[in-house]
């Protein structure tokens, strides 16, 4: 399966250069499965046998990047904390998940919104994920550029960089070996977090009453406000200015 999506992602940049790195790092961003340590390795590939130049290809990746960033923050920011609020309203007892959670996740956000969006550009999956985030608190749309176009162009000009530096006879290869293993990293760091949420939430007798008088406490909360009874939305919090 791997070696397929190798295939295509070289084949497609073999046609259509520039335009095809652009293409694959847009459709990454918002289909993780297409690995950007494939594609952009081998445009720097692609560069050593003199098919394009080094600046060209850091600019495209870096355009398809923004693209896809963007397409993601779009959808994300329609959909909106206020029908996220709502989700949780109808269906968040059943994750053990309160609109507190909610806003916890909100404000820890709002106060990290750059270092978020900046780092989170060169980590792998979180850089794709990020966008989300971003996108349902509505961070500003010109740091929220800014900050995407310096950190995709960090993340862009290493693997391009390395992939040219290795060149052919398959070393170029070895990036995604190596980026595997922080994929690897990344992927872990994220089960034990979830682990964690099950065990505090589900599966511990203090975490289950804890999570209990939370879902209680949220349930009285918005009766007291009438949200409930009125059909509303429930009250988000106010956003912070995330421009840094």
């Amino acid at each position: 399966m791997l070696s397929d999506m190798t295939d295509w992602v070289i084949d497609v940049i073999d046609a259509l250069g520039y335009l095809g790195v652009a293409l694959l790092v847009a459709l990454e961003n918002v289909f993780p499965p297409i690995p950007s340590e494939i594609v952009l390795p081998f445009a720097g590939v692609v560069v050593r046998r003199g098919g394009a130049t080094l600046p060209g290809m850091i600019v495209a990746a870096t355009v398809g990047s923004v693209a896809g960033a963007l397409l993601l923050y779009g959808i994300a920011a329609w959909i909106g904390p206020e029908r996220l609020h709502n989700f949780i309203v109808k269906y968040g007892k059943w994750f053990r998940i309160t609109n507190s959670d909610i806003e916890r996740a909100e404000r820890w956000f709002d106060r990290r919104a750059v270092v978020a969006v900046l780092i989170g550009r060169c980590v792998p999956l979180i850089r794709s994920l990020v966008s989300i985030p971003a996108g349902f608190r509505r961070m500003p749309l010109v740091p929220f550029l800014i900050y995407t176009v310096i950190g995709s162009l960090v993340w862009n000009t290493g693997l391009i960089t390395a992939g040219y530096v290795l060149g052919e006879e398959d070393r170029w290869k070895t990036i995604e070996d190596v980026m595997g293993y922080a994929q690897y990293l990344v992927v872990l760091a994220i089960l034990a977090a979830i682990a964690w949420f099950v065990w505090t939430r589900f599966i511990s007798p203090s975490g289950r009453e804890q999570a209990q008088r939370l879902l209680e406490a949220d349930a009285a909360t918005r009766a007291e406000t009438g949200t409930q009874a009125a059909g509303g939305s429930p009250a988000t919090p106010e956003r912070t200015d995330l421009s840094g």
